[in-house]
């Protein structure tokens, strides 16, 4: 028997993949009116950072690429086992991506690459004893006493000259600051890949881009559900009612129309991004950079007025004060034809889409790039190929070209690569193939990666809440990692079954760690 909800209403702020799953969640556990759902998105498209947009005419653009795994995504698999393939008919979006990652298996051959050139041999991980020793304590020790350290503050400089750091760091996207609690969560919950990041096999493909492949489809089951999309309107503050408890009366939006207001009535729920990793993200061009200006992050703004009226909402400024530490560089590299992939398969030895992460460690900007499947846009044309990077230290000059990365154009980044892939003497012939180079800068992009204290995360669904849930890679899920597809359907599982009062399990963290098989594996790995 359905449950009568009466004229309840449930507003999400932010278009984002949390957003979306728990709408999905509410339509597909709860029974709830698609109509009676409010996904409230200040961009002009949905998927929050997991946007993918562009033509084959103008060149296309990833912000960034998440890394899907089938081992500890267990919340994402089971959402998307219900969200239909928009390809495929009676195939779930789950199979279409599990099968499609069967028939591309990643194995990458060039993982680290040095100043000359020279492709690697990444099957020692480098460490010295000091480093295994360590390691050790780090997983030994109690969260409890990490509050504030950084993983710099735990290892000495040799381990972060080791071939583990290197593709741990490039994997992830850690820096040398980032926050020790975040690591040694990394390093419990992919301790299976450990083993294997030489290679990246772990690493789950999606047909095309993460918007083409989740975003679109899931979009497409809310819009099915008649659920209410408002793009362009951004949620700028809430009003609470004055008691001990946390009770939203109103949400407060400025769009194209001007600032407006929506009254919540009893029963109403409030599901908040207190962050998002792609605040203040700013595109370039081939003969324009990124704009890097990190003032006034829209979801930061928006939890630090909310934290300041109730406690328990946790604390932005370690995540949303240090853009100098936060941000790093995308690049999304459209061509006609594919003969700088060519070159770059010969190069690699992997055919587009097998391989994974290319690092070239000495660069002074920490490029790394990856070369998807083609198409990997859905509107890609078949004479045009594209591929993905990013650069870590955006601030640092180059080795070819002489600016810090932040300054450089597409042209700039793609010819500094090429010096790195020691293609100069081509390049000329590769810049007539090139259709732009789209550099992103994202100031606040490895903010959920900044030292932190314990609390200064608030919890899903904060002590004292009648009616409000936070969903963001900035909230606190013990065990789980950030920076991940499943802690976003995670936060937003949570937040649904609590405020709604469903009485189902959430899939719980499969505790790799405790399997002595990929103990022993990754004990091995540490000494080769």
């Amino acid at each position: 028997m359905k449950k009568d909800y009466g004229n309840k209403q449930v507003y999400f702020t932010g278009g984002g993949l949390a957003s979306l799953a728990g709408a999905a969640y509410l339509i597909r556990d709860c029974d709830f009116k698609g109509e009676n759902i409010h996904i409230l998105e200040s961009m002009p498209i949905l998927g929050g950072s997991n946007d993918g947009i562009g033509t084959s005419e103008k060149g296309f653009v990833c912000r960034g690429g998440r890394m899907l795994n089938e081992e500890t995504y267990e919340n994402f698999w089971d959402l998307f086992y219900s969200i239909p393939s928009i390809d495929r008919e009676g195939v779930s979006v789950s199979q279409e991506i599990l099968e499609f990652d069967q028939a591309h298996p990643t194995h990458a051959n060039a993982r680290l690459i040095n100043k000359d050139g020279e492709i690697l041999d990444v099957m020692s991980m480098g460490f010295h004893q000091a480093d295994r020793t360590a390691i050790l304590k780090l997983l030994l020790a109690s969260e409890e006493k990490l509050d504030h350290l950084k993983i710099s503050d735990w290892f000495s400089r040799p381990f972060f000259e080791t071939n583990f750091w290197y593709m741990w760091q490039t994997t992830f996207a850690f820096q040398e600051w980032s926050s020790l609690f975040e690591f040694r969560r990394y390093m419990y919950r992919m301790m299976f890949e450990f083993s294997r990041i030489q290679t990246l096999e772990g690493v789950t493909r999606t047909p095309y881009n993460q918007y083409d492949s989740v975003i679109l489809p899931l979009k497409t089951y809310l819009n099915e559900h008649q659920v209410d999309f408002s793009i362009r309107c951004t949620v700028t503050d809430l009003d609470f009612e004055k008691s001990d408890e946390i009770t939203v009366t109103a949400i407060r939006y400025r769009d194209e129309k001007g600032d407006g207001m929506i009254q919540l009535h009893d029963g109403d729920l409030c599901i908040v991004t207190n962050g998002c990793m792609t605040d203040c993200a700013a595109l370039g061009d081939f003969n324009i950079p990124a704009a890097y200006k990190p003032e006034h992050p829209v979801s930061g703004e928006l939890w630090s007025k909310i934290a300041a009226k109730k406690p328990g909402l946790g604390n932005p400024e370690p995540f949303f004060g240090n853009p100098d530490e936060t941000n790093w560089e995308s690049f999304t590299v459209t061509l006609k034809g594919n003969k700088l992939l060519k070159k770059i398969e010969a190069y690699s030895r992997n055919i587009p889409g097998s391989g994974a992460l290319m690092t070239f460690k000495d660069s002074g900007w920490r490029i790394s790039i990856v070369v998807a499947a083609q198409p990997h846009f859905k509107n890609q044309t078949a004479d045009r190929t594209i591929f993905w990077g990013y650069g870590l230290y955006t601030d640092k000059e180059g080795d070819y070209v002489k600016k810090p990365m932040r300054d450089c154009t597409g042209k700039e980044i793609l010819i500094e690569l090429l010096h790195h892939l020691h293609m100069e003497n081509e390049m000329e012939d590769i810049l007539k193939d090139v259709v732009n180079v789209i550099p992103c800068m994202m100031p606040y992009i490895d903010a959920q990666f900044q030292p932190r204290a314990m609390s200064d995360r608030p919890k899903v669904v904060p002590d004292g809440s009648t009616n409000l849930g936070l969903i963001s890679q900035f909230v606190e899920i013990p065990e789980d990692m950030v920076f991940t597809e499943e802690f976003s359907v995670r936060a937003a599982r949570i937040a649904v079954y609590t405020l709604m009062g469903v009485k189902r399990p959430v899939c719980p963290v499969t505790h790799h760690y405790r399997d002595i098989h990929t103990l022993l594996r990754a004990l091995n790995t540490s000494f080769r």
